[in-house]
Protein backbone atom coordinates (compact mmCIF):
# COMPACT_ATOMS: atom_id res chain seq x y z
CA UNK A 1 0.00 0.00 0.00
CA UNK A 2 2.82 2.54 0.69
CA UNK A 3 4.15 1.89 -2.82
CA UNK A 4 0.74 2.59 -4.29
CA UNK A 5 0.39 5.76 -2.24
CA UNK A 6 3.86 6.88 -3.31
CA UNK A 7 2.96 6.27 -6.98
CA UNK A 8 -0.28 8.24 -6.68
CA UNK A 9 1.56 11.10 -4.95
CA UNK A 10 4.26 11.14 -7.64
CA UNK A 11 1.60 11.20 -10.37
CA UNK A 12 -0.19 14.05 -8.62
CA UNK A 13 3.03 16.09 -8.36
CA UNK A 14 3.94 15.47 -12.00
CA UNK A 15 0.43 16.32 -13.15
CA UNK A 16 0.33 19.51 -11.06
CA UNK A 17 3.73 20.58 -12.36
CA UNK A 18 2.71 19.92 -15.94
CA UNK A 19 -0.49 21.91 -15.47
CA UNK A 20 1.38 24.84 -13.92
CA UNK A 21 3.95 24.90 -16.72
CA UNK A 22 1.25 24.63 -19.37
CA UNK A 23 -0.72 27.51 -17.83
CA UNK A 24 2.40 29.66 -17.62
CA UNK A 25 3.26 29.02 -21.26
CA UNK A 26 -0.32 29.82 -22.29
CA UNK A 27 -0.30 33.11 -20.36
CA UNK A 28 3.05 34.14 -21.84
CA UNK A 29 1.87 33.35 -25.36
CA UNK A 30 -1.38 35.24 -24.82
CA UNK A 31 0.66 38.19 -23.54
CA UNK A 32 2.84 38.14 -26.64
CA UNK A 33 -0.19 38.05 -28.92
CA UNK A 34 -1.80 40.90 -27.03
CA UNK A 35 1.41 42.92 -27.36
CA UNK A 36 1.53 42.27 -31.10
CA UNK A 37 -2.10 43.34 -31.42
CA UNK A 38 -1.38 46.57 -29.55
CA UNK A 39 1.63 47.29 -31.78
CA UNK A 40 -0.47 46.73 -34.90
CA UNK A 41 -3.22 48.99 -33.58
CA UNK A 42 -0.69 51.72 -32.81
CA UNK A 43 0.80 51.38 -36.28
CA UNK A 44 -2.65 51.76 -37.84
CA UNK A 45 -3.47 54.73 -35.64
CA UNK A 46 -0.23 56.46 -36.56
CA UNK A 47 -1.00 56.22 -40.26
CA UNK A 48 -2.82 59.39 -41.16
CA UNK A 49 -6.12 58.76 -42.89
CA UNK A 50 -6.62 60.77 -46.06
CA UNK A 51 -8.53 63.95 -45.33
CA UNK A 52 -12.15 63.42 -46.32
CA UNK A 53 -12.88 67.12 -46.73
CA UNK A 54 -10.09 67.56 -49.28
CA UNK A 55 -11.65 64.91 -51.53
CA UNK A 56 -15.17 66.23 -51.03
CA UNK A 57 -14.29 69.85 -51.86
CA UNK A 58 -13.50 69.32 -55.59
CA UNK A 59 -16.69 67.29 -55.98
CA UNK A 60 -18.71 70.06 -54.33
CA UNK A 61 -17.04 72.69 -56.54
CA UNK A 62 -17.77 70.61 -59.63
CA UNK A 63 -21.43 70.24 -58.65
CA UNK A 64 -21.71 73.99 -58.02
CA UNK A 65 -20.23 74.68 -61.45
CA UNK A 66 -22.67 72.28 -63.12
CA UNK A 67 -25.62 73.82 -61.28
CA UNK A 68 -24.56 77.31 -62.34
CA UNK A 69 -24.23 76.18 -65.96
CA UNK A 70 -27.67 74.56 -65.87
CA UNK A 71 -29.18 77.77 -64.44
CA UNK A 72 -27.62 79.77 -67.26
CA UNK A 73 -29.01 77.31 -69.78
CA UNK A 74 -32.45 77.60 -68.20
CA UNK A 75 -32.26 81.39 -68.41
CA UNK A 76 -31.22 81.23 -72.07
CA UNK A 77 -34.10 78.89 -72.84
CA UNK A 78 -36.54 81.11 -70.96
CA UNK A 79 -35.34 84.13 -72.98
CA UNK A 80 -35.91 82.17 -76.18
CA UNK A 81 -32.24 82.08 -77.17
CA UNK A 82 -32.13 78.27 -77.09
CA UNK A 83 -34.62 75.84 -78.57
CA UNK A 84 -35.81 72.80 -76.62
CA UNK A 85 -33.47 70.54 -78.63
CA UNK A 86 -30.46 72.81 -78.04
CA UNK A 87 -31.28 73.04 -74.35
CA UNK A 88 -31.52 69.22 -73.99
CA UNK A 89 -28.27 68.70 -75.93
CA UNK A 90 -26.38 71.20 -73.77
CA UNK A 91 -27.89 69.75 -70.59
CA UNK A 92 -26.72 66.26 -71.55
CA UNK A 93 -23.24 67.62 -72.30
CA UNK A 94 -23.01 69.31 -68.88
CA UNK A 95 -24.34 66.31 -66.94
CA UNK A 96 -22.07 63.95 -68.83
Amino acid sequence: MPGLLRGVARTAVISGTATAVSNRVSRRQAGRWAEQDREQQLAHQQEAPPPATAAAQPVADEMTTKIDQLKQLGDLKAQGVLTDEEFEAQKRRILG
